[in-house]
């Protein structure tokens, strides 16, 4: 399979601008930001090149689109929840695992990473705050599970290392193509984390 026909992602239902969402985000996931075209995304969907105008101005607004979706489902996968920390914990890496496929793709917003000096600043801002939604959330969850703090570990630094080891797990697991390297990742991220 060349690179320009790997990876296609599925045609998903919905309205023509849901399709568009799902396979820029599908690509973004597994060819990255930079490796994928309008021309792409058009083909996957069914339209002309011209049509995908009429829904994102530029492939920036396209991609901002995708991770500001990707931020709102974070936000309704939260809130869907009432669980305990370590069982939400325990969700948050299944997420990863699962929704993100470990060993085939890799977070939409980690996807844009390579191309980072080339995006513009309104993409980089929609990657930074997925991020930052993730990280206060973590923050939330660890700090539940360790009231009396570790001397010298910040909550926020210790939320950000959980989430730089998830991102770094699905890189890893993407590489080799396998799902245990994310979940070998995972089990030695879980050993060192309270609770």
């Amino acid at each position: 399979m060349t690179s320009a026909t790997a990876a296609v992602p599925a045609l998903a239902t919905g309205s023509t601008r849901e399709q568009i969402l799902a396979v820029a985000r599908g690509f973004i996931e597994t060819r990255s930001y930079l490796g994928f075209s309008f021309q792409d995304v058009a083909d996957a969907v069914g339209v002309r090149k011209a049509s995908l105008y009429h829904h994102f101005p530029s492939k920036e607004a396209l991609g901002i689109a995708v991770i500001r979706s990707a931020t709102q489902g974070f936000k309704d996968w939260d809130a869907a929840r009432e669980r305990e920390p370590k069982d939400a914990l325990e969700s948050y890496f299944r997420m990863y695992r699962n929704t993100l496929n470990a060993g085939s793709g890799i977070c939409p917003a980690g996807a844009l990473a390579p191309g980072w000096d080339v995006i513009n600043d309104e993409l980089r801002e929609a990657v930074r705050e997925l991020r930052s939604t993730q990280v206060t959330w973590l923050t939330g969850v660890l700090g539940a599970l360790m009231p009396e703090r570790r001397k010298g570990v910040s909550v926020a630094s210790l939320a950000a290392f959980v989430f730089s080891s998830c991102q770094g797990a699905l890189l890893s697991a993407r590489m080799t193509g396998r799902v245990d390297e994310f979940d070998e990742a995972i089990a030695q991220l879980r050993s060192s984390l309270p609770g």
